[in-house]
């Protein structure tokens, strides 16, 4: 089967039948353009169904552990392209190889980063009517491997919406209050966490009710020897009694996105695709991620065996030697939460919004996510506010700082600053004194810093000038806060100490009274 784009309005795509020919660098119809009606695909299509399935299923099937690890998967051999040239009287589309894929992704250095980007879009859809997102593991593939499982109950996407998400480097996100910025989020965090990604959406829009199906897999793209990135899609109107497939060209052209998602998906039927809609209601998304990605001893990279209701990060949890090797203060130290957020998705994901919502929970494994912010166990904690010096024409902000020790000091090594940008943590116990200094142990504070932009895996921020002040700013406050608390302990010492001067001289005083009345007893019996 030949893959060949199709130049129409919409810049989609047709599956040609001609077997004999190599996969070409264009794609699979995206269901909105003219059909080559020379080209139906679907008698190719069924032909093929049985061994394409058999492919998609056993995927990863004689590939070397360095495919199925993330960040060697995209260390593969590219042959040269088959996509003819364009034709005279049509514009040549910007193209976008699959390995770009995999090279945005790497912007995410940690996994559990990749999992918050995906967190934060169903947060956004608070604003239409989100209540909740279910994280959770599924076994949906033939040979009971894991996949991952995002359900939200929000507005969900429309056809139109669902080509945006899953097209590189859209956003539709212009509200001041959401988190989401670059467009990028989806394509990013799907492909950091594994291979495959497989989206279902319901909404309803200006009165019509639509379900779309899209794909988004590597592993089809890498395997077909495409040089472009080709996303198959199909759309259901239901607002009748039934789902009605949404043509925008050809049925044939329909039933090729159809087919290739039936190809490299986990679901072998249009029914079973249906059966996917039934957790979501009439209206939110769901995003399955398979073929998840190991890690360099050939192990899931996600470990979801050590706690049932949680999801670890399996090389951060074995940092550091097993429990029975190390000493009392350092397994204190790993059951803080600044040491398990690196490998507990659930102690993250608690502290990840700064203000606990409303109506809305986070839902990790069947149990709701208790939000969780550390100010509200400082001890002598202070509120701070300083102004950052900003550019002349930028409007003045005054940002709150709460700074204290914490709960644990001075018996903990724990110090640093939970930096949150729009709600959203970016930078979670962010040291700004040197390690090794005894001056800021124990100093943790937090605050949000809507004044400067994070970077686009939201684990930083970008290295501006307003960043390296606030840097500064915050190692003073630290210094300042301990010399404070440290001149505070001092005097109370200095009073403990001379409390206990007045007590000695009174017992000092009273033990002489004693004494002497003891003294004059004795001599009276005398």
């Amino acid at each position: 089967m030949s893959l060949t784009r199709n130049s129409d309005k919409n810049n989609l795509s047709v599956v040609s039948d001609n077997e004999d020919a190599v996969p070409s660098a264009a794609g699979l119809p995206s269901n909105g353009g003219s059909a080559d009606k020379s080209s139906p695909a679907s008698t190719a299509q069924a032909q093929q169904k049985t061994g394409a399935s058999n492919l998609a299923l056993s995927a990863y099937e004689g590939e070397s552990i360095g495919f199925r690890s993330f960040w060697k998967a995209g260390d593969y051999v590219v042959g040269p392209s088959s996509k003819p040239a364009p034709f005279e009287g049509h514009l040549e589309h910007a193209r976008v190889h699959p390995k770009f894929l995999h090279s945005n992704a790497t912007s995410h250095k940690w996994a559990f980063g990749a999992i918050a980007e995906l967190v934060d879009n169903a947060v956004d859809e608070i604003q239409n009517g989100a209540t909740f997102v279910k994280i959770d593991k599924i076994d949906v593939m033939e040979d009971n491997s894991p996949a991952l499982c995002f359900i939200d109950d929000g507005g969900g996407m429309d056809p139109e919406a669902i080509r945006k998400c899953m097209s590189l480097g859209y956003s539709s996100k212009k509200s001041k209050t959401t988190i989401g910025q670059y467009g990028n989020g989806f394509k990013t965090s799907t492909m950091r966490l594994g291979a495959d990604a497989i989206v279902f959406s319901r909404a309803t829009h200006s009165g019509r009710a639509t379900q779309s199906v899209g794909l988004l897999s590597y592993t089809f793209l890498r395997r077909t020897g495409q040089d472009d990135v080709i996303v198959p899609m199909i759309d259901f109107d239901i607002s009748g009694n039934w789902a009605e497939p949404i043509i925008y060209n050809t049925h044939d052209d329909w039933s090729a996105n159809l087919q290739t998602i039936l190809d490299w998906s986990p679901f072998t039927s249009k029914e079973e695709l249906m059966l996917q809609f039934d957790d979501i209601g009439s209206h939110g998304t769901k995003i399955i991620i398979y073929n998840l990605w190991l890690n360099d001893e050939g192990i899931y990279e996600l470990s979801f065996d050590d706690d049932a209701e949680d999801i670890m990060l399996r090389d951060e949890a074995n940092q550091g030697g097993t429990v029975k090797k190390l000493n009392k203060k350092m397994v204190e130290l790993r059951s803080h939460v600044s040491y398990r957020l690196r490998f507990s998705l659930r102690v993250y994901v608690s502290m990840l919004y700064l203000r606990k919502f409303s109506n809305f929970k986070i839902i990790l494994r069947g149990k709701p996510v208790d939000q969780f912010n550390i100010a509200d166990e400082l001890k002598h904690s202070e509120i701070v506010r300083y102004k950052p010096q900003q550019a002349i024409a930028a409007k003045e902000v005054t940002v709150v700082t709460t700074i204290g020790f914490i709960k644990e000091a001075p018996n903990l090594n724990v110090s640093g600053f939970n930096v949150y940008h729009k709600n959203r943590l970016i930078k979670p116990f962010w040291k700004v004194v040197p390690d090794g200094s005894s001056k800021g142990m124990g100093v943790v504070g937090v605050l949000e810093a809507n004044f400067i932009e994070p970077a686009h895996d939201k684990q930083d921020f970008e290295r501006s000038l307003l960043f390296i002040r606030m840097e500064t700013r915050l190692k003073q406050m630290t210094m300042d806060y301990w010399f404070e608390e440290y001149r505070r302990k001092e005097i109370e010492l200095k009073d403990t100490v001379e409390l206990l001067e007045a007590e000695l001289k009174e017992i000092q005083s009273k033990s002489a009274e004693l004494s002497s009345f003891l003294a004059a007893k004795r001599n009276g019996r005398a």
